[in-house]
């Protein structure tokens, strides 16, 4: 079988650190177009708080800190007044905005909503809300062949532990509502697919069992069906499942490998990894089996695709037979097709933030991997979460539209 679709099922054995660390490294290879910078100096005495607004500025992806020396396009400043957190956005010495806020809360979540509440004013092109709110799943190894689900925020901070098996739990996608995470659990006799609740008390259930292997898990964007890679007849291919009644539909049929499957936005297609053509290329096929076609990619291979909101498909390949996997994104709306992550090493399984310009991806540099983000806007490249052990299989969480 594919080294792409099996690479979940590498044991390794090292330990989880207990402490994570989250990484602080960014690096700029391009600068296609500049975020506008703010600045932000706090209130007296209020350095928690302080400390955790102008960290969410920094790692949101969508402001920059003035260079030193340059005056900044915006300025927050704050005050507190009984107990309140007031908030005011200046454009230069001109006040545009203010809220007040209730900081009863912890500071991160307080500067989350700040955050999130400054960036949906400034850019009429975010199309979400809470964006700062969202967060990541990822699978890292908790102990010698075992691998677990985690979570983290967007700043790589906060990091949470959501399943706690003795065996491998991986490939992590989120239900559309951001309420569940459904992942592939090898068992004794096969592979499942699970889904469990993100808020504790956790519940969990076993939604696809079928003889074989039960893997690549992809919620529909209605949350009616489960895409998944099969082998009831020892064949590796991809189906539908119903999720709300029992269905399933065969969508291939051949000895070619399928995996990594991901839908379309508005749900009509999948996009999935497959061998049919000798080396791992990307296909589009529509929900009922038709219309299949492979897609153009850059590269010798393409693998692991991830669909955005508004039609764009990641995905990671290699630029020759002896170099490492780099991201890249074909864009057919706009008739661009190109890497996206310059930095060295290998760069692999990116998925997309609901602002539809960042994607975390896994990153293994010198033999270590962790986990980055890249904004295929202007190419700015940052670590988001390394630890003691291998991370894996990153996943976005969605946002609510507005």
């Amino acid at each position: 079988m594919l080294k792409y679709c099996f690479s979940v099922v590498a044991a390794a054995a090292v330990f989880l650190m207990p402490l994570l660390l989250r990484g602080e490294d960014i690096v700029i290879r391009k600068r296609s177009q500049d975020n506008p910078t703010i600045s932000f100096s706090g209130a007296a005495g209020d350095t928690e708080m302080n400390n955790a607004i102008n960290r969410f500025l920094t790692m949101c992806g969508w402001f920059d800190a003035p260079r030193q020396g340059s005056a900044s396009e915006y300025s927050l400043r704050s005050e507190r007044v009984n107990g309140a957190l007031h908030i005011y956005l200046y454009r230069a010495d001109q006040r545009i905005a203010g809220w007040r806020f209730n900081a009863s809360g912890s500071p991160r979540q307080v500067a989350k909503s700040v955050v999130d509440t400054v960036i949906e004013h400034v850019f009429e092109q975010l199309r979400v809300r809470g964006f700062c709110q969202s967060r990541i799943a990822f699978c890292a190894e908790t102990a010698p062949g075992v691998r677990n689900i985690f979570l983290c925020d967007i700043d790589g901070g906060n990091v949470e532990q959501i399943t706690n098996y003795r065996t491998l739990n991986v490939e992590p996608c989120w239900s559309p509502t951001g309420q569940t995470i459904c992942f592939s659990k090898y068992g004794r006799t096969g592979i499942d697919v699970v889904e469990t609740t993100v808020a504790t008390p956790r519940r969990s259930r076993i939604i696809s069992s079928f003889r074989g292997i039960n893997t690549g898990a992809a919620v529909s964007p209605d949350g009616s069906f489960l895409a998944v890679i099969l082998s009831p007849d020892h064949q590796v291919d991809l189906y539908i499942l119903g999720l709300n009644q029992r269905t399933r539909r065969r969508l291939t049929n051949g000895i070619a490998v399928e995996a990594s499957p991901c839908w379309s936005p508005d749900g009509s297609k999948l996009a999935f990894v497959s061998d049919r053509r000798g080396n791992p290329r990307i296909f589009i096929i529509n929900a009922d089996g038709s219309g299949l076609q492979m897609i153009p990619t850059v590269g010798i291979d393409a693998v692991t695709p991830a669909w955005s909101s508004d039609g764009k498909i990641a995905y990671a390949s290699r630029r020759s037979r002896h170099s490492a996997y780099a991201i890249a994104v074909y864009n057919p709306a706009a008739g661009s097709n190109e890497f996206v992550s310059r930095g060295e090493g290998g760069w692999e399984s990116p998925g997309w933030a609901a602002d539809n310009r960042q994607v975390v991806c896994k990153r293994t540099l010198r033999g270590k991997s962790s986990l980055w983000i890249v904004d295929t806007l202007t190419g700015r490249e940052r670590e988001l979460l390394r630890t003691g052990t291998e991370l894996f299989d990153p996943a976005w969480s969605p946002c609510v539209k507005r």
